[in-house]
């Protein structure tokens, strides 16, 4: 198999983590293991992609949907989590069944200018992620401590530096950081769920899917549209195509079969906190107050709960900026070395990916408006990320015995049109 030739690029997809981790066969992968001990080595990269789906982005709408329409909207949370696994799988896929990532594909496949038109677009987005996980990530130290926006930010920047520096160490070491932090918010909201204390039978009914009137099904959309992100995309494929390499059909398969579970348990936690945040929200707000700020979110939760209810919700929201803020450093490497064959040092693209957070905040600019028109610029790269993905995990050329089933493209092409469309509605609402 072709791509499997290419599989020994010295560069590779993932920042320069030591030679001896930067892939490894599968049979040394697996190695005398037996049962379930056989799944630990491909556990990390859903997770660190996982981060994505649970970003600050995701606590603006979640709170907003709970305190406004209390648990209606639980299902639309559920649902967007399925979106999200279909097209992570195809990512992880495309990676291990070609041993690169989606970004070298795209290069190899398409014409040069497409490729750096890819790469363009692609710092763009970097830049609105990394918009709104640092501002989310300054906003955590200014409710859990209690400091001013810019020394917060400046704190901000050190933190994540310093979260990178676990990368030197190889990649295990920087998933295991990435790992921790997704727990702290999980451990996070389910003390809050623990204070909120729902009732049974209204959260159970926000698993029927149903809609109250049109502003609804707009929120629903914001939802939705802000699900899949294009970083995550293109990172997923990087993160797998050189991890554990399969000689032989055979090996690609049974490593997509332990990434698979690796997607599953990140992705459901995921989900799990998604849901959690809107049931926080719908059991302590709704039919009181409406919140679309989250600064008004972190002083609502000690007036309606306790004070530590707000340090819990601070807690979580530090927690999520700082990993998505390094999951998005860590994509844009990705990126570019994939669409035009360059590289800058990781930490010189991470100072320079805070310049505009950290000139937002020195300006005294609204942080949550920030975040919204973030995820208005994100909307763009959506679909020019999930376009090729799709398109390439259904050729047999490219993917060999890994390629799409029929279903599995339709159903794709399903997801990515709702997926599209969504943000193209959202976009237009928001200049309307």
């Amino acid at each position: 198999m072709a791509a499997v030739a290419d599989s020994g690029s010295a560069a590779g997809a993932l920042p320069r983590f030591k030679r001896r981790e930067h892939s490894e066969s599968f049979k040394t992968a697996i190695g005398k293991k037996k049962g379930w001990r056989q799944t630990l080595p491909f556990l990390g990269p859903a997770f660190i992609a996982a981060v994505a789906y649970i970003d600050p982005g995701n606590y603006a709408t979640n709170i907003q949907g709970g305190s406004q329409y209390g648990y209606l909207l639980l299902w639309v949370v559920i649902v967007s989590n399925l979106m999200a696994i279909l097209i992570q799988t195809l990512s992880s896929k495309l990676g291990i069944a070609t041993s690169r990532n989606l970004p070298e594909i795209l290069r190899d496949e398409w014409k040069p200018g497409v490729a750096f038109f890819y790469w363009v677009q692609g710092e763009i987005m970097v830049m609105a992620t990394d918009l709104a996980e640092f501002i989310g990530a300054a906003l955590g130290f200014h409710f859990v401590f209690g400091l001013p926006m810019i020394p917060a930010a400046i704190l901000t920047a050190i933190s994540v530096l310093l979260i990178l520096f676990f990368q030197i160490k190889g990649f295990r070491p920087l998933e295991m950081a990435i790992a921790t932090m997704v727990f702290i918010i999980v451990i996070a909201f389910s003390c809050e769920i623990a204070f909120s204390l729902p009732q049974f039978a209204p959260l159970m009914s926000g698993f029927v899917p149903h809609f109250q009137g049109a502003a609804s099904i707009l929120l629903a959309a914001g939802i939705l549209g802000a699900t899949v992100m294009p970083h995550a995309i293109y990172m997923h494929s990087g993160l797998t195509c050189r991890r554990v390499i399969g000689q032989t059909p055979e090996e690609r398969k049974k490593i997509f079969h332990f990434e698979m579970v690796d997607i599953l348990i990140a992705m459901i936690i995921a989900g799990v906190v998604n849901a959690l945040m809107l049931a926080v929200a719908a059991s302590t707000f709704f039919g009181h107050i409406v919140i679309s700020d989250l600064g008004v979110a972190f002083k609502e939760f000690g007036v309606y709960i306790a004070p530590s209810a707000s340090l819990l919700f601070g807690v979580g929201l530090l927690a999520a900026g700082l990993s998505s803020s390094c999951v998005g450093t860590l994509a844009g490497d990705i990126m570019m070395q994939g669409f035009i064959h360059k590289r800058i040092p990781i930490f010189i693209r991470r100072i320079c990916s805070m310049i505009p957070p950290l000139a937002i905040i020195v300006s005294g600019s609204n942080a949550t408006n920030a975040l919204v028109m973030s995820q208005v610029v994100l909307s763009f790269g959506i679909a020019l990320a999930i376009i090729p993905l799709v398109i390439f995990t259904s050729k047999e050329r490219i993917m060999g015995q890994m390629v799409n089933h029929k279903l599995t493209t339709i159903m794709a092409w399903a997801v990515a049109g709702v997926v599209i469309c969504l943000n193209v509605f959202l976009v237009y609402q928001t200049f309307a």
